[in-house]
């Protein structure tokens, strides 16, 4: 199946002010994809639900800890 990443409804965190973001968007297929907001029609990355969801387990848990 493919998917049209300009059908879909793609959504960026409330503290995006620059413009500068990511933007994520849930596809009817289960697919999670990812793009830069500053190219929309460029590359996007694709994950899974449970590759998604833990993802965001690691951000919430303080997995991603960046020096």
């Amino acid at each position: 199946m493919t998917i049209e990443p300009q059908a879909l409804a793609w959504q960026r965190s409330d503290f995006c002010g620059s413009g500068a973001c990511v933007e994520v968007a849930s596809a009817a297929t289960g697919v999670i994809l990812v793009r830069d907001s500053k190219d929309p029609d460029g590359p996007k990355l694709r994950f899974t639900r449970a590759e998604w969801d833990a993802f965001v387990a690691g951000i919430k848990a303080d997995y991603f800890v960046l020096d």
